[in-house]
């Protein structure tokens, strides 16, 4: 479990021994269910990263909402939820070179809107062959993201920079030159489900 999740997990726990004291064991009951479903959603699993050449990886677990070629590169959206693992992984191995914040509305995070108007998080991450944005964004469950990586960062592929807490999605803004390897309803893997390859 990530550190994020631990005062999650104890607050419940907390508040269930206190309820325990005066034996109202239903109220025990649900503050330990709900401590648990913490303890699952802020897992983290190991994940086999892929060593291929020249792969992008999902950023995140979840299903794939949009695939679309755009003006400024390739890009796919993964949406995130609250049953998904959260946390967030680079696609590319490479150096981060600018982390904006951009504050918006909490609207359904299914929503193809989302992207522009919802409060998101963008961090680029320039590699030796290609340059790629990876978003973080918030839905109506999801009220913080977190960002752990700051500019000057290096990342290597797969590594963990962040989470977003509860239901959410995930938006990657690759190179033209990349081929797509998911479609629209597919189930992806951060770190390890691989979603495009840079083209020879």
């Amino acid at each position: 479990m990530v550190k994020d999740g631990i005062p999650f997990v104890l607050i419940p726990i907390l508040i269930a021994a206190g309820f325990a004291f005066f034996q109202i064991w239903f109220a025990v009951g649900l503050f330990i269910a709900l401590a648990l479903f913490m303890a699952y959603f802020f897992r983290d699993p190991r994940r086999a990263i892929p060593t291929e050449a020249d792969i992008i990886v999902s950023s995140a677990d979840g299903k794939v909402t949009r695939v679309e070629t755009r003006e400024n590169g390739k890009f796919v959206s993964v949406f995130l939820s609250p049953l998904d693992v959260h946390i967030n992984r680079a696609p590319i191995a490479g150096k981060v070179v600018k982390v904006e914040q951009f504050k918006g509305k909490k609207a359904p995070a299914t929503s193809n809107q989302a992207s522009e108007t919802n409060e998101r998080n963008a961090i680029t991450i320039e590699g030796e062959k290609m340059t790629v944005v990876c978003t973080q964004i918030v839905g109506i469950l999801a009220r913080r993201i977190v960002c752990w990586s700051k500019t000057g960062d290096n990342l290597m592929l797969g590594e963990k920079y962040g989470l977003i807490k509860f239901g959410s999605r995930t938006d990657l803004l690759m190179p033209k030159t990349v081929e797509i390897l998911v479609k629209v309803g597919d189930r992806v893997v951060g770190g390890e489900t691989i979603i495009a390859r840079l083209k020879n």
